[in-house]
């Protein structure tokens, strides 16, 4: 197969991208290759943490582009750092920016993670009475939650899941 760009050499570098499901393909030679992205081999341009972050925010902070203004000008009030400061370099300055930064933050993780509320892991080889306790924690916050929007039905179920969990848990010792 030649290359697609200058028809000459043997394409070496085959590149397959899928982007909202679209399939693209390229078959370039080692040269052609190098000339699009001289630093390595990769069509994606480089996103390091700090402009992932940025970009999660709302804030545009690669080389090249603008920073947008942040709506609000919130700064942490124990080390100073800014909001804007804080997309342009991902990081935070101290402890007490977690509570300066809070909304931001947990819209961000929110974002990223689906949710803002840590559930955890278990590993396969736990045991079933593990599992067990985790699912009658999370029927019971269910349950807080169906009736503090009052569907009582909804509760009812929940109710009768967590006796159901409960019993299972008793008859594993």
């Amino acid at each position: 197969m030649l290359c697609e760009k200058c028809h000459e050499n043997e394409a070496a570098v085959h590149f397959t991208e899928v982007i909202n499901g679209k399939k693209r393909e390229m078959h370039l030679c080692e040269s052609c290759a190098s000339e699009l992205q001289p630093e390595g081999f990769s069509f994606m341009p480089q996103i390091n943490f700090h402009n992932f972050l940025g970009g999660l925010m709302g804030h545009n902070v690669g080389p090249g582009s603008f920073t947008k203004t942040a709506t609000k000008d919130l700064s942490c009030e124990v080390c100073g750092l800014s909001e804007k400061e804080f997309a342009r370099r991902g990081l935070l300055g101290c402890g007490e920016c977690y509570e300066s930064f809070k909304h931001t933050l947990d819209s961000l993780v929110k974002r990223i993670h689906g949710t803002n509320e840590h559930n955890g892991k278990l590993p396969e080889r736990s045991s079933d009475r593990v599992k067990l306790v985790k699912e009658i924690e999370s029927l019971r916050n269910q349950l807080r939650q169906a009736v503090e929007a009052e569907e009582f039905e909804r509760a009812a179920q929940l109710r009768d899941s967590i006796r159901d969990v409960e019993k299972r848990l008793e008859q594993e010792g």
